[in-house]
């Protein structure tokens, strides 16, 4: 009964680590594969330091050969790392030019504010030069002044010039701008008159043709047109873009004024529209009248 627990004790104890591999027919397969590839490695090596020893130029062929192998794996994995390399940089760039773009946003916006106010001055300016060389041009210029006010919205069509009677402003004195006449004045103050629009329904104004003479009667309609009514013939041939200016007819609006230009046909006569659209314009040209009229009551020489 006494070697009973020994044996157990021993049959109990742990398998020993140096076991072969002799138990495992798969790690013999490995074993012996690994091996194998060994023993190759070191043949091929020593095959390839003998062949560069002994004859150079057959080993740099094959050098040459293995490199023309390898070559598109080595560029396919370079390209791989250059580009896993441009990264940090295509990052860095990208919020650069996200913050380039917002500023020159910001300038352009700024930059077309500017713009925008020269190109109003340059249009201001042109007019003014415009209105300046009219008025060298012509000796019966009274002032040049304002237009400050127009009404557009009532039947009347009046416009208010912020000069009056003590600039020399008299009542039915023509007022034009550089492009062609506007009207002409009809209630005068001290520092202020009313002008009387071409397109208001009192207003008829004596012109000509320009192509041919025809003589016509243009009057207002009160909706922003003119009336164009030949004076002799019943049915004149008016033709869209005619374009007629004053005879000096009535002896207020001196000759070769630019009036109006007909813009369409109607049964008898044709629709018009100012040379001078008083709604565009800011400053106007009050005139010398073409013949001082007598008042009511002068004896005639």
């Amino acid at each position: 009964m006494g070697p009973a627990p020994e044996a157990d004790a021993r049959g109990m104890m742990a398998p020993t680590r140096n076991r072969r591999p002799g138990f495992s027919r798969r790690a013999q397969y490995g074993l012996f594969l690994s091996y194998v590839i060994a023993v190759a490695g070191a043949l091929v090596g020593a095959v390839l330091l003998a062949l560069s020893t002994l004859d150079p130029p057959a080993f740099a062929a094959l050098r040459q050969s293995m490199s023309e192998a390898t070559t598109p794996i080595s560029s396919g994995l370079a390209g791989i790392g250059r580009w896993f390399g441009t990264i940090p940089g295509n990052i860095s760039s990208y919020i650069a030019v996200h913050d380039e773009n917002a500023r020159l946003k910001k300038q352009i916006t700024g930059e077309h504010a500017l713009i925008m106010r020269a190109r109003a001055l340059s249009y201001d300016n042109r007019r003014l030069m415009a209105l300046l060389k009219l008025r060298e041009r012509t000796s019966d210029a009274v002032v040049a002044a304002r237009l400050v006010s127009s009404s557009a919205s009532s039947t009347r069509r009046t416009a208010m010039l912020n000069a009056g009677s003590w600039q020399g402003v008299r009542e039915g004195q023509p007022v034009r701008a550089a492009d062609g006449l506007i009207g002409r004045v009809l209630e005068v103050g001290p520092n202020s008159a009313r002008i009387l629009l071409l397109t208001d329904p009192e207003s008829i104004v004596p012109a000509r043709r320009t192509r041919d003479g025809l003589p016509a009667m243009i009057s207002g309609r009160g909706d922003g047109l003119l009336d164009i009514k030949s004076v002799n013939l019943a049915s004149a041939d008016f033709r869209p873009g005619d374009v007629f200016m004053t005879t000096g007819a009535g002896g207020i609006f001196a000759p070769n004024i630019p009036v109006a230009r007909v813009v369409s046909t109607t049964r008898d006569g044709a629709l018009g529209r100012a040379m001078a659209e008083p709604t565009t314009l800011d400053w106007a040209l009050v005139q010398q009248a073409f013949m001082n009229v007598p008042p009511q009551g002068a004896p005639l020489p």
